[in-house]
């Protein structure tokens, strides 16, 4: 045991001199570079300070957020469309399975459903009358010549009460990749990169072809495709990345929330980049004083999330130098263990071995 314990601690405390001693190259030099020169390499911000600071003072943030462009939907958005109004046009045709209300003075005033076969049964005393396929008005003439055979009288209105075949409209609809919604039986409507009322007419303008004066609302249930990025560095074992809708009225502190607070890997260093149309190369960047924030009050970098910005939030240096002792330590150690489990299983051996 003893044998066994020295040879792991030697082992230890010479692995550990190399790897922070004499393989600065590998470690050392890569960690004390990363943490003397952290502004420079690890904070962007640090760079393009002299760039920004002259805009940020007219940029939105808490206590002076700005409304947001009209929103313009974009694959993958849903919709919420209500029909308010759906009168068929008078050239529609009876199908199957519609339904007829009838009246024809004190003999009949009831609702009647077209059968199978694409009439109307009146019962017993009136017979059937076929109707599928005709208009309202060829119906109400095919009433009436049928019941002049049996009354005097015969003044007949007809109204169509229900359509069997006439699919809902109100629902909620996927925007598809190719930015259009499919409204099934009524065709497929274009709507990305229009706003909520040029959609609103646009379905109105499709449904005209199948109701007369059709009056429908639309809504976006579903903020899918206007989003804003949390980059938090993972202190050397990954980047963690959220990707978030945008609503219009998000903070820093508000983003912060969204994923429960900074981590135990993340320091309090973080900034916003925020894409530039004018130069894709290089974006603004907007350095952020969380202590200011939180402990404070002050608003001064709580700046208002716009869609397509990034929060990186920066790694706790002293854990991303504990992360990497313990990578370059992890191999060693699982050597030192199989030696430790090797030499006592030999000591065991000995003891119960008779010399």
């Amino acid at each position: 045991m003893f044998t066994s314990t020295f040879v792991r601690r030697a082992l230890l405390t010479i692995m550990l001199t190399a790897g922070l001693g004499c393989a600065g190259e590998v470690l050392g030099v890569e960690v004390k570079a990363e943490i003397k020169s952290a502004p420079a390499d690890s904070a962007p911000e640090a760079q393009a300070a002299e760039k920004t600071k002259a805009g940020e003072a007219d940029l939105p943030r808490e206590l002076s957020m700005r409304p947001l462009s009209a929103y313009r939907v974009q694959p993958p958005d849903v919709l919420q469309i209500e029909m308010l109004k759906m009168v068929l046009l008078p050239s529609y045709r009876i199908e199957v399975y519609d339904v007829l209300q009838i009246q024809m003075d004190k003999y009949i005033d009831n609702a009647y459903l077209v059968d199978w076969d694409g009439t109307v049964n009146l019962g017993s005393a009136y017979g059937k009358i076929r109707v599928v396929g005709m208009s309202i008005e060829a119906v109400e003439e095919a009433f009436r010549k049928h019941l002049s055979q049996v009354l005097q009288q015969s003044k007949v209105s007809v109204q169509l009460a229900r359509t069997g075949g006439t699919q809902p409209v109100t629902g909620q609809y996927l925007v598809g990749p190719d930015g259009t919604i499919n409204l099934r039986s009524y065709g497929v409507v274009k709507v990305s990169g229009k706003t909520v009322s040029e959609i609103k007419t646009a379905l109105q303008r499709q449904m005209a072809q199948f109701f007369n004066s059709p009056e429908l609302s639309v809504d976006v249930s579903a903020f899918n495709s206007q989003v804003y990025y949390i980059i938090t560095d993972g202190a050397g074992m990954g980047d963690n990345v959220r990707r978030i809708p945008i609503t219009g009225n998000e903070t820093v502190l508000d983003a912060v929330a969204a994923i429960g607070g900074r981590s135990q890997l993340s320091s309090k260093k973080m900034w916003i980049a925020r894409p530039s149309p004018s130069d894709p190369e290089n974006g603004t960047i907007l350095t952020v004083d969380y202590d200011a924030i939180t402990h404070r009050g002050a608003t001064a970098t709580n700046y208002q999330i716009m869609p397509g910005d990034r929060i990186f939030i920066a790694e706790d240096s002293l854990v991303a130098l504990n992360n990497e002792i313990g990578k370059m330590t992890a191999p060693a150690e699982r050597i030192l263990g199989i030696i430790s489990l090797w030499t006592s299983t030999i000591d065991g051996f000995g003891r119960i071995l008779p010399k």
